[in-house]
């Protein structure tokens, strides 16, 4: 078996409508990529309380990365005069996509961007679960289990002759 051009395998754009207009956001650059990857792993880290590699974060400050994330759709989303909350959630959802996958950001453009409206509540977790209505009330943990040994056999105290 023969690999496949990689073009012919992978889906290289996402979809994202705006206002009634698909805007086309296409694959990054390796370098947009790399540098994405690094700076959300940076955010992460960060947020975590970690130290973080300046160098990382002052290169990103210097580039206009929501640009470099969207392509050749941030001019034509600038042209049409689209609002900065969409080219925001746009470009937040480009950065989700080059991070981890499609249908990542997919979850994260349909949920507005809030994880809470991403993951289902827990009664609809439980109920596709099948999981139990309620909590049993748990068994003993005090390391003993089983019927108890019965009491040795008293001795008959002997009679003196």
């Amino acid at each position: 078996m023969a690999f496949k051009a990689l073009d012919e395998l992978l889906d290289e754009t996402i979809q994202l409508p705006i206002g009634g207009t698909v805007y086309t956001v296409p694959a990054p650059s390796a370098e947009v990529g790399l540098r994405t990857q690094a700076l959300l792993n940076a955010a992460a880290v960060a947020a975590d309380g970690g130290r973080v590699d300046e160098q990382v974060l002052s290169d990103a400050a210097e580039r206009d990365l929501y640009r470099d994330v969207l392509g050749s759709a941030h001019d034509r989303m600038i042209a049409d005069g689209v609002t900065w909350p969409a080219l925001k959630h746009a470009a937040l959802t480009a950065m989700v996509w080059i991070t981890q996958d499609k249908a990542a950001a997919e979850k994260f453009w349909n949920a507005s961007g809030d994880p809470n409206r991403a993951a289902p509540n827990r009664q609809a977790r439980r109920a596709r679960s099948g999981a139990a209505r309620s909590t049993p009330n748990r068994g003993s943990t005090s390391g003993t289990s089983g019927p108890k040994a019965a009491a040795p056999a008293r001795r008959k105290a002997s009679t003196p002759r």
